[in-house]
C-alpha cells in the first residue's frame, strides 16, 4: 500500500475566501496586508485571526498567493515597507520535485512485496508456513513503514491474524475449509477424509442436536451443528452422546430445524455408506489429464504394433500414389498381406487388389488377418471406453455447471430480496420514525399552548382575587354578626343594624367604647 503524499497544504475553501479578499482590498487601491486580510476573514466568513494567518503562510508555500515586500505611497504609513500579498497569474510553474532515494527505494519494495500475490495464482506456494510468513512480513513491513500505533498497522494486525486463523482451520480439515467457502449444494453432508465423528451434542440452554466433532481438546469439544446455519461450539464432554443412542432417551424436542437437521444427517451417513466424497475441479481435471494420458499411451503403442506390417508388401501389386499421412483404413488393409521373404520398399496398395489376394492366402496370412482384426477390435473397445468416460465426464461437467449456474442465481434472488426486505424495512422504520416525530412535535406544541393558557387564567384569577381582597378591605364590616357594616359607632367599631349594636353595647361594648359622650 502506498503511503499517501499531500501534494498541497492550505484548506482549498479558505483559499478561495483569501482570494476573494486580497483581491477586494487590491480593487480599493490598498496594499493587501496581513491586518487587511484577517479583519476582512474575521469580519465575513468569521475565522480566527490565528487561523487566517496559517492558511495565508501554507498557501504561500503552495505557491497560491505571492508574497512581496511594497513601499505605500500614501495615509500614514507612506514610505514605509510592507508585507503585502499577490494573487498569481493564471498558470502557474510545475516544478519538479526529486525523490530521495532511500524513499523510493522503500516505495519500490513496497511495490516488490505486493507482487507476492501473484504466487498463490500461480501456486509458488510449497507450505501452510511460506504463505504464513509473507503475511508476517507484510506485517512487519507495514509496522516498520507507518508506525506501530497507525492505522495501517492495526489493519495489518487484524490481516494476519484472520490469515492465521484461516490458516488453523485448513489444517484442521482441509474438507470442511473448502466446502464451507465454496459452499455447493448439501455442502454439509459431504463425508471428509478422514470422516468426522458423529455425536448427539447439547448447548446450555438447548437440547441435543446432531453434529460433527472437529476436535478435542481437554474436557471441550469443539463440534459443528448440522442444521441451516451450521453453527460452531465448544461443548462439555458430559453433553456429548454418541450419534447411536436412542432419540427417545434424549427427551429432544422435535422442532423444524432440528427435523431438517436430521435430514441432513441422513443424508450425510447415506453419502456415507455409498462411499460418495466431494470431488473439486482440480481433481477432476487430474483425472481428465491421467485419462488422456493413457488414452494417448495407447494410441501410440498400437501406432508402434502397426507400422511394422504397414511397411510390408508385394511388389506385383497394384500401387498408389504415395503420401506423407497414410489413412487408418488402408494401413489396416495392408497389414493383412503375405509376409515376402525379402524386405520390399513401403508401397500402399487399393482396396480391390488386396481382396483378390485375401482369396488366395495361405492359412498363415489368415492367421495373420485374424490377429490384426482382433487388434482392430481392441482399439475399437478402448476407443468406445474412453469415448463413453469422456462423455460421462461431460455430462457430469454439465451437470455441476447447471448446479452452479442454479446456486449462484438461487443466491442473487435471496441476496436480492433480502436487499428489497431490508429496504422495506427502512422505509417502514423512517415512516414511523417522521410519524413519532410529526406525534412527538404536535404533542410539545400542545403542551406549549396548554400550558401558555394555564399560566395565563392563573394570572387572571390572580388579579381578580387582588381586587376582591382589596374591595374587601375598603369596606367596613359588623363586629358582632361580621355583615357589611353601615352604623359607626367608634373608632374599630361598627354595625350592621340596631339590634347588632344594642347586643354587643350591652355585652361588652360599653366598657370599651372610645366615643365621646
Amino acid at each position: 500500500m502506498a503511503r499517501l503524499t499531500k501534494r498541497r497544504q492550505a484548506d482549498t475553501k479558505a483559499i478561495q475566501h483569501l482570494w476573494a479578499a486580497i483581491e477586494i482590498i487590491r480593487n480599493q487601491k490598498q496594499i493587501a496586508n496581513i491586518d487587511r486580510i484577517t479583519k476582512y476573514m474575521s469580519r465575513v466568513h468569521g475565522m480566527h485571526p490565528k487561523e487566517t494567518t496559517r492558511q495565508l503562510s501554507l498557501a504561500v508555500k503552495d505557491g497560491l498567493i505571492v508574497e512581496t515586500l511594497t513601499v505605500g505611497c500614501k495615509g500614514s504609513k507612506a514610505g514605509i515597507e510592507q508585507e503585502g500579498y499577490w494573487l498569481p497569474g493564471d498558470e502557474i510553474s510545475i516544478k519538479k520535485k526529486n525523490t530521495n532515494k532511500q524513499e523510493m527505494s522503500t516505495y519500490l519494495r513496497f511495490i516488490v512485496s505486493r507482487m507476492k500475490e501473484r504466487k498463490v495464482n500461480e501456486g509458488k506456494y510449497r507450505s501452510y508456513e511460506e504463505f504464513k510468513a509473507d503475511a508476517q512480513l507484510l506485517l512487519h513491513n507495514t509496522v516498520i513503514f507507518y508506525g506501530a500505533d497507525s492505522e495501517q498497522a492495526d489493519i495489518a494486525r487484524m490481516l494476519y491474524k484472520d490469515t492465521c486463523h484461516e490458516l488453523d482451520e485448513l489444517q484442521l480439515c482441509k474438507n470442511c475449509f473448502y466446502l464451507s467457502n465454496a459452499r455447493p449444494d448439501n455442502w454439509f453432508c459431504y463425508p471428509c477424509i478422514p470422516n468426522h465423528e458423529l455425536v448427539w451434542a447439547k448447548m446450555k440452554g438447548f437440547g441435543f442436536w446432531p453434529a460433527k466433532v472437529l476436535q478435542k481438546e481437554d474436557n471441550q469439544v469443539d463440534v459443528r451443528f448440522f442444521g441451516h446455519h451450521h453453527q460452531r461450539a465448544w461443548i462439555p464432554s458430559e453433553n456429548i452422546q454418541d450419534i447411536t443412542v436412542n432419540v427417545h432417551r434424549l427427551h429432544v424436542k422435535r422442532s423444524m430445524g432440528w427435523k431438517k437437521a436430521c435430514d441432513e444427517l441422513e443424508l450425510h451417513q447415506r453419502f456415507l455408506r455409498e462411499g460418495r466424497f466431494w470431488k473439486s475441479k482440480n481433481e477432476d481435471r487430474g483425472e481428465e489429464e491421467a485419462e488422456s494420458s493413457i488414452s494417448s499411451t495407447s494410441n501410440e503403442q498400437l501406432k508402434v504394433t502397426q507400422e511394422p506390417r504397414a511397411k510390408k508388401g508385394r511388389r506385383n501389386q497394384s500401387v498408389e500414389p504415395k503420401k506423407e499421412e497414410p489413412e487408418p483404413e488402408t494401413e489396416a488393409v495392408s497389414s493383412s498381406q503375405e509376409i515376402p521373404t525379402m524386405p520390399q520398399p513401403i508401397e500402399k496398395v487399393s482396396v480391390s487388389t488386396q481382396t483378390k489376394k485375401l482369396s488366395a492366402s495361405s492359412p498363415r496370412m489368415l492367421h495373420r488377418s485374424t490377429q490384426t482384426t482382433s487388434d482392430g477390435v481392441c482399439q475399437s473397445m478402448c476407443h468406445d471406453k474412453y469415448t463413453k468416460i469422456f462423455n460421462d465426464f461431460k455430462d457430469r461437467m454439465k451437470s455441476d455447471h447447471k448446479r452452479e449456474t442454479e446456486r449462484v442465481v438461487r443466491e442473487a434472488l435471496e441476496k436480492l430480496r433480502s436487499e428489497m426486505e431490508e429496504e422495506k424495512r427502512q422505509a417502514v422504520n423512517k415512516a414511523v420514525a417522521n410519524m413519532q416525530g410529526e406525534m412527538d412535535r404536535k404533542c410539545k406544541q400542545v403542551k406549549e399552548k396548554c400550558k401558555e393558557e394555564f399560566v395565563e387564567e392563573i394570572k387572571k384569577l390572580a388579579t381578580q382575587h387582588k381586587q376582591l381582597i382589596s374591595q374587601t378591605k375598603k369596606k367596613q364590616w359588623c363586629y358582632n354578626c361580621e355583615e357589611e357594616a353601615m352604623y359607626h359607632c367608634c373608632w374599630n367599631t361598627s354595625y350592621c343594624s340596631i339590634k347588632c349594636q344594642q347586643e354587643h353595647w350591652h355585652a361588652e361594648h360599653k366598657r370599651t367604647c372610645r366615643r365621646k359622650r
